[in-house]
């Protein structure tokens, strides 16, 4: 597993109607796959997030769209950026995560998270609870969903969950990537070191180094090569030459590069791998006039040299 260079998609809104919804989806994930990028992402999300849009704005269930895009690409990696997993028992999730694999050939990565939008919890009847309940359900979720992934029969009766001879087949591959979101020093690193082949590291630009380097003190604490857990950051795109910083709102700052094509690999450049970071998960902002085929491929071709694709 290698993800250098990723693109999210995190918004729907087109400004076209639901037909060409899906095709449009199409496009850009092929435009990445052409363009070099080795991965594509949705949002595990039912309604659309704060600071993007209205709830009511378009957002497609991510596994049943990531298995269209399986059938729609051939080479890039396809995964959520982050599965939420108060959303779904973790049998079923590790069925989700088995059947892409089969159907992509191999391309799944398993993102997972807390989950965090309480919002959906709400309106759609999950339970969301504390911080630490979600945290201690999702680690009770890993002793399912990681043996079931392995090929191995799971008889569970944890405080969250129960399962009895839980298995997961058909299976493409022994190993499904792993990738958890977050930069928590408490739970999600050391979590991070314990299980996962990636960390997306959730911060703003000014907290990487540090973060990298407890990363790196968590590996080696449990006698793991931190170059064995590979790091990336997820960044707001915003691909316009005319944009200058007082476009971007205050809180989202230390998480957004924009400007055209070179100016964005500068700041991937200085602000995220001179961090030590190893990849970047670029997240282009969707405006009302639509997606504009081009655009992330410029961005990958600048970037390109800074990666060493």
């Amino acid at each position: 597993m290698a993800i250098k260079l990723g693109l999210q998609i995190p918004n729907f809104s087109y400004g076209t109607g639901v037909a060409e919804m899906f095709p449009t989806v199409v496009a850009q994930a092929r435009e990445a796959e052409e363009a070099g990028f080795d991965s594509v992402f949705l949002m595990d999300h039912f309604y659309q997030l704060p600071g993007l849009g209205a709830p009511e704005e378009p957002m497609l269930e991510a596994y049943t769209a990531l298995g269209a895009l399986a059938a729609a690409t051939q080479n890039v990696q396809l995964g959520t950026l982050v599965t939420g997993n108060t959303y779904r028992n973790p049998t079923l999730l590790a069925k989700a995560i088995t059947t892409l694999d089969v159907i992509s050939q191999g391309r799944a990565i398993l993102g997972i998270g807390t989950g965090w939008f309480e919002l959906e919890h709400d309106s759609l009847g999950y339970e969301f609870g504390t911080f630490t309940d979600r945290f201690k359900k999702l680690d009770e979720a890993l002793e399912i969903i990681l043996p079931m992934l392995r090929g191995e029969r799971v008889s569970v009766d944890g405080a969250y969950y129960k399962t009895q001879e839980a298995f997961a087949n058909p299976r493409f591959r022994e190993h499904i990537p792993l990738m958890i979101g977050g930069s928590g020093e408490k739970k999600t690193i050391p979590l991070a070191a314990r299980y996962f082949d990636h960390l997306n590291i959730i911060a703003g630009f000014d907290e990487l180094a540090r973060k990298v380097g407890v990363v790196r003190d968590r590996c080696e604490d449990i006698g793991r090569d931190p170059a064995t857990l590979e790091t990336s950051v997820l960044a707001i795109a915003i691909i316009d030459e005319n944009v200058t910083p007082d476009f971007i709102p205050e809180e989202f700052r230390q998480q957004a590069v924009y400007g055209g094509p070179e100016q964005i690999a500068d700041q991937v450049k200085t602000k995220i791998l001179d961090a030590g970071v190893d990849g970047v998960i670029l997240s282009p902002v969707t405006s009302i006039d639509g997606y504009h085929p081009g655009r992330v491929t410029a961005v990958a071709e600048a970037l390109k040299p800074a990666l060493g694709l």
